[in-house]
């Protein structure tokens, strides 16, 4: 387990009073110039087409749908069972992303099955925020079975992905926003009736390849949505990540190109995509440590908990028993040695 940064166990009176002041600024805070920065960016521009017609199954089809490899994930009851749903509510844009991404299948699973886990010591509902998952697959899975014990939101700016989620009908405790994360907004939170019950704040945040679909700014990106998450809630990322090392960076690209994504699509596709799509998101892409000063600035633990070739799994939290917790929820990595990466082995500061 790679521990990005952590705080001292014990918290003297002075740094609460420091973490009250910053919290009071953070409320104060005037992010006009961000949601400007926002509405400027690739995924809502040079990108929209490439999503919405992903996201509606016109374009990005894999030649095969991926399915869950059960080699490397242990038995498990409740794990078996969130794969299983969690199979039966995939969209067209799920079907993608999980076909370009080494085990990010897997990884979802994985992640699913421990926010269940966590919720079952929670005193009430868990509060779940999912943003960029697509068709919210994941959040409305991990509502339908927890029966009541989180209430998850979800959130795209394509309305091909709401109408995937509601394909299956309006679930009593997932909900779908239409629109994009930095619309999702405080005074928005208390004012719609079927927002208000997450205007006390979220358990857990999962931002899935989100940011770097906007902008490099990750100062700002974890600022403006970590005012949705509780004081003690846990934060989630999984991004792809730049290499100081570009031959190293571009070693994995390979890897997970001919290694994985040829098993899904045609190699004209795969270099189409490169072309349209990659390029664009690179030039948003942060490096670990850029990543870890980004975290630090709001948070004072944090650790990677899952890495295949560029991409990662963090957690970040003001609670380091809470994060304690939910990773004593999580099973090994699903994810074979070749695809992990010596970045993974060791403290980064």
């Amino acid at each position: 387990m790679l521990v990005l940064l952590d705080g001292a166990a014990a918290i003297s009176s002075r740094s609460k009073s420091i973490d009250t002041c910053r919290t009071m600024e953070h409320d104060m805070r005037d992010f006009s110039l961000f949601f400007e920065e926002c509405e400027r960016a690739p995924r809502l521009n040079e990108l929209a087409s490439f999503f919405a017609a992903t996201a509606a199954g016109r374009s990005g089809n894999p030649i095969i749908q991926p399915q869950v490899d059960r080699r490397l994930l242990g038995d498990d009851t409740l794990l078996d069972r969130f794969i299983r749903l969690h199979e039966q509510r995939r969209g067209p844009f799920d079907q993608h992303y999980h076909a370009s991404i080494p085990y990010r299948l897997e990884e979802e699973c994985r992640l699913g099955h421990a926010i269940l886990r966590y919720a079952r010591d929670m005193p009430g509902p868990l509060n779940l925020y999912s943003l960029g998952t697509a068709e919210g697959t994941m959040a409305r899975t991990i509502s339908e079975l927890a029966e009541g014990r989180v209430e998850s939101l979800s959130c795209s700016p394509n309305v091909e992905n709401h109408r995937s989620f509601m394909a299956y009908g309006d679930p009593p405790h997932a909900t779908f926003f239409h629109g994009p994360f930095h619309h999702l907004r405080r005074d928005l939170l208390r004012l719609r009736q079927d927002l208000a019950k997450f205007a006390s704040g979220f358990d857990i945040i999962l931002e899935d390849t989100t940011f770097q679909m906007y902008s490099p700014n990750r100062p700002d990106q974890i600022d403006f949505v970590s005012q949705h998450l509780k004081d003690d809630g846990l934060f989630l990322f999984v991004e792809k990540f730049k290499n100081a090392e570009i031959d190293e960076y571009q070693r994995r690209e390979l890897q997970k190109d001919h290694g994985f994504k040829a098993r899904f699509f045609d190699p004209a596709d795969i270099m189409e995509k490169k072309a349209a799509v990659l390029t664009v998101m690179n030039r948003n892409e942060v490096t670990l440590a850029e990543m870890s000063d980004a975290v630090k600035r709001r948070f004072r633990h944090c650790y990677a908990t899952w890495n295949s070739g560029n991409f990662c799994t963090l957690i970040a939290s003001n609670s380091l028993p809470n994060i304690d917790r939910f990773m004593s929820g999580l099973i090994r990595p699903a994810t074979p040695v070749s695809a992990v990466d010596d970045v993974m082995d060791g403290l980064v500061f």
